[in-house]
């Protein structure tokens, strides 16, 4: 009988998720204050997906975990932070973010259903950007 309460018990007990444990989406100067100054390096699905360097005035270096960098500007549009790469055939890329204990957690247009980005460690060293222009 008391194997069943406890069975019952946990039964009752709500699952959490990555999508349940995090606040609410960032604003531009919350998200401005936690990543100015940084390198962040991100995560989806436990593999590295990329690393972006956050400059003044809202500028920024992206780089795909083997790829060229990108720079570009970004902005809030409603709860989401927009990245434009300047780039038209990608047009503008749209992020929640949110805070999760030390962690940024971002969906892609706020879709919870999809994947998260999930930072995995931060730098204060510039993003190494070589490229063919200069021999490297």
């Amino acid at each position: 009988m008391r194997s069943r309460l406890i069975a019952l018990a946990l039964c009752l007990v709500p699952l959490t998720t990555a999508a349940d444990d995090i606040g609410p989406p960032l604003s531009a100067e919350q998200f401005d204050a936690l990543t100015l100054g940084k390198t962040i390096t991100y995560s989806a699905d436990g593999a590295v997906y990329g690393i972006e360097e956050y400059r003044p005035g809202r500028r920024v270096v992206w780089a795909f975990s083997e790829g060229n960098c990108q720079e570009g500007d970004w902005f809030a549009m409603g709860d989401q932070i927009c990245f434009d790469y300047h780039m038209p055939e990608v047009g503008l890329q749209c992020w929640t973010f949110h805070q999760r204990g030390d962690d940024l957690v971002a969906w892609f247009e706020g879709d919870r259903a999809g994947e998260p980005l999930v930072s995995l460690r931060e730098s204060p060293a510039p993003l190494n950007c070589p490229g063919p222009e200069i021999g490297v």
